[in-house]
């Protein structure tokens, strides 16, 4: 179990989450990082008391260490700034950054010895043949915190080795569920920000709505538990109550089942192997009523059948669709492209940069510049 934690991406929904489930469970927060949000990082700060503070920004980095000057408390700035607080006197470090950005500080981490929660997506999507190279090498462990990876890494809790046949990878198919491509033509920002079932922030609820986010987390699935692609079914579910199961040799059906609380699979992985308890809302079965599965629209949502794509071809292509597709997002969000130019944009890079099999971090870091790059211009 975590006893001290530090958290990358702390003013975002999981980081705050986490801050509550560390503070439940009695786990010293030794350092936090963000972006540039520093009038909440100041907050965070003082009350939880780090030993380090790190900013991406390196302006907004110098203004919190005016703030904090009073705390002894260290600030850090850019990139390094954030490694250095993922290197911190910590056992644990849980990152919820957002973005490509997790890469570099997740490798980091793994470097220094830390158990790793991980909550971002894009460190295992761009560059998880390398992480788990330097997993192996470093001898540590990295915990699932995304909801459906989480359901699926306690689903196989006691399962023994060889007996894995399927995973099934739950979606709540996003606010335009049962739309057809016509009728997503002219779709605002504000209607793709509706999730129907989960609070999330801006990036991850665009990509929930064009089916990206389920084909990120495919090849997350890929990277975490071994399987071929081939082996995983999505299956879309709207109450967003099973978040993930396994289908196991001799037919049997695991699933992990709760109430739409990012809460529960955060604290999972800081009292891993233990289970603590909590006030979360319990699930009724008989509240719910009833849970549907259907098939997901890869006609309409063309995100994930390229997202399978891509891990399918391996090298470079995940790295490929997840700039492009993230810079998309951001375009997107800025009122640049329509809301169905996003998956045509990541197929466009897709076929447009080089891939390679044998890849570096700096062949990561260069496809996902050349994909982002392609993107922008495929607007001009």
């Amino acid at each position: 179990m975590t006893k001290k934690l530090a958290i990358l991406g702390s003013t975002g929904s999981i980081g705050v989450q986490a801050l509550e489930a560390a503070e439940l469970n009695g786990i010293k927060i030794t350092a936090l990082a963000a972006g540039r949000n520093i009038k909440i990082l100041e907050e965070q700060a003082r009350r939880y008391k780090p030993e380090t503070a790190a900013v991406f920004d390196e302006a907004a980095a110098k203004d919190l260490a005016v703030r904090l000057a009073d705390t002894g408390i260290k600030v850090l700035s850019g990139e390094e700034g954030v490694c250095e607080a993922a290197r911190s006197s910590c056992d644990t470090v849980l990152n919820a950054i957002v973005g490509i950005a997790g890469l570099v500080p997740t490798l980091a981490a793994i470097d220094a010895g830390k158990t790793v929660a991980l909550a971002n997506k894009e460190t295992l999507v761009a560059g998880g043949e390398i992480v788990n190279r330097r997993i192996i090498e470093k001898g540590v462990r990295l915990l699932p915190v995304d909801s459906e990876h989480s359901a699926i890494f306690q689903s196989l809790q006691g399962v023994t080795e060889g007996s894995l046949k399927k995973i099934l990878l739950t979606a709540s198919g996003g606010p335009f569920y049962g739309k057809t491509k016509k009728e997503l033509e002219n779709v605002t920002v504000e209607q793709a920000l509706k999730h129907p079932n989960w609070s999330m922030g801006a990036k991850i609820t665009i990509d929930s709505a064009t089916l990206m986010n389920k084909g990120l987390e495919v090849i997350e699935a890929v990277r975490l538990f071994g399987v071929s692609a081939d082996d995983i079914e999505v299956l879309v579910h709207r109450q967003s109550i099973v978040h993930s199961g396994i289908e196991l040799s001799d037919g049997a059906v695991i699933a992990q089942l709760g109430t739409p609380d990012m809460r529960l699979p955060i604290q999972y992985a800081l009292t891993y192997p233990k289970r603590a308890d909590n006030a979360f809302e319990r699930l009724s079965l008989t509240d719910i009523g009833t849970l549907t599965f259907e098939r997901p629209d890869t006609e309409t949502f063309r995100c994930l059948p390229l997202c399978i794509k891509a891990v399918k071809q391996g090298g470079l292509a995940p790295a490929i669709v997840n700039g492009a597709g993230e810079e998309a997002v951001g375009l997107f969000l800025a009122g640049k492209i329509k809301f169905l130019q996003i998956p045509e944009i990541a197929e466009k890079a897709l076929s447009a940069v080089y891939n390679k099999k044998d890849i570096t971090l700096d062949d990561v870091l260069w496809a996902d510049s050349e994909a982002r790059r392609v993107a922008r211009e495929s607007i001009k």
